[in-house]
């Protein structure tokens, strides 16, 4: 399947709610009518975390714990490389300029908990369990995620490389001026998914599924595989105009000059 890329500009169209208030003018049919279908297109907004955390207790363990239970607890530059955190829970947790390289998280359970300036590779967070949580300018590689469930997340910031989201289910989760270089979001399930101000680098779509995904704001859209599985997403004009290729490849279409 061909590969699109493109860049997004800023759209100020006007919304179908905006269309709906330009039309009260005339008829009480045209109002309602009007407003109805600016309700339907309108796409649900995410619904973002409020993570206040409570006064912590700084970590002054080593490693981690398998099914070990972490609360109000802070981890401050903790080298947590290698370490096993298995079925973990972290709550009301902060992780600042950690090491997570091959750190094994899977079936981990964050809850309430800000990860800041995270970095390492082979992070193992299979079938872990996100839930108002904050990623703030990780730098990460190979971070394994599949199976996992994320539910009110923002990742802010950063550069995220290979992430692995297979078989994922994202809910209420914001990617915001990041870059996400080759993710895998393969037979995920998205719902209120925001890409604001991030750069999607070769994504792959295959197989998943999407309701009310906003790929509008992205500042670079590159797919490589699964453009046709983008219904349930709104994208942009422009981004209409560079994913054209791509749209017309799937369904068969030459475009010659």
């Amino acid at each position: 399947m061909a590969a699109s890329e493109g860049r997004v500009s800023r759209t100020t169209g006007t919304t179908g709610a905006a269309r709906a208030r330009g039309t009260t003018r005339a008829t009480g049919t045209a109002r309602g009518t009007g407003a109805a279908k600016g309700k339907k297109d309108a796409i649900a907004a995410a619904r973002r975390p409020e993570v206040r955390l409570p006064p912590l207790v700084p970590y002054d363990g080593e490693g981690l714990e398998p099914d070990g239970d972490y609360d109000g607890v802070r981890f401050d530059g903790v080298d947590l490389a290698d370490a096993s955190g298995r079925g973990a829970r972290f709550m009301d947790c902060a992780l600042d300029d950690c090491c997570l390289d091959r750190t094994e998280l899977a079936r981990a359970r964050f809850i309430d908990a800000v990860l800041t300036g995270v970095r390492g590779v082979g992070t193992d967070l299979a079938e872990a369990s996100l839930r108002d949580v904050e990623v703030v300018d990780a730098r990460l590689g190979g971070v394994q995620l599949h199976g996992a469930v994320l539910e009110r997340v923002v990742v802010r910031g950063g550069k995220i490389d290979y992430l692995n989201l297979r078989k994922a289910r994202l809910k209420d989760v914001v990617f915001e001026g990041c870059v996400l270089s080759e993710p895998d979001f393969g037979d995920a399930h998205l719902v209120r998914v925001e890409f604001r101000d991030c750069v999607l680098k070769r994504a792959d779509f295959s197989g998943v599924r999407m309701e009310s995904v906003d790929l509008r704001a992205v500042a670079e859209l590159d797919i490589a595989r699964g453009v046709d599985r983008l219904a349930g997403a709104v994208i942009s004009p422009s981004q209409l105009m560079e994913l054209a290729p791509a749209f017309a490849a799937q369904i068969g279409v030459r475009v010659e000059g």
